[in-house]
């Protein structure tokens, strides 16, 4: 299936996002943008969300959360979870504080949150709250 998204919007993001020079999974990467555009727009999608917290983060994240939360819900998404990081059960043992679950009825509808320009304000709480995060997709 080729992009659901047109590559100007992409490039729009892109833009308007930055890139990670750091490494801290602080926004995507085009690679990762262009992976989130090729799934099925009109399908679920699902964000599993990992946060390392700054030390003085936790202001910066509930800034943002004022603002992601509503966006999201008002585009049709809701949170299944939002909890302290408990630890690991199978796999490699990872360090985490937080993790967040948002759930969207259609793919498309992350484009809309990132283009939202009150969201795309707030995100810069996001960044100074993590220390590095981890944003994993689940689509259906």
């Amino acid at each position: 299936m080729p992009n659901a998204i047109p590559q100007n919007r992409l490039d729009a993001l892109i833009a308007a996002y930055g890139e990670d020079r750091a490494g801290t999974g602080a926004v995507p990467s085009p690679a990762q943008w262009q992976a989130l555009a090729a799934l099925d727009p009109a399908k679920p999608v699902t964000l599993i969300n990992y946060f390392k917290l700054a030390p003085q983060g936790n202001e910066a994240m509930m800034n943002y959360a004022a603002v992601s939360m509503p966006s999201l819900e008002k585009l049709g998404g809701r949170f299944l979870l939002t909890a302290p990081f408990a630890g690991t059960l199978m796999g490699e043992a990872e360090d985490w504080d937080m993790i967040a679950i948002g759930t969207y009825p259609e793919a498309r509808l992350v484009f809309a949150l990132f283009e939202d320009p009150a969201y795309r304000e707030a995100y810069a709480h996001r960044k100074t709250a993590c220390l590095r995060q981890k944003v994993l997709i689940a689509a259906g």
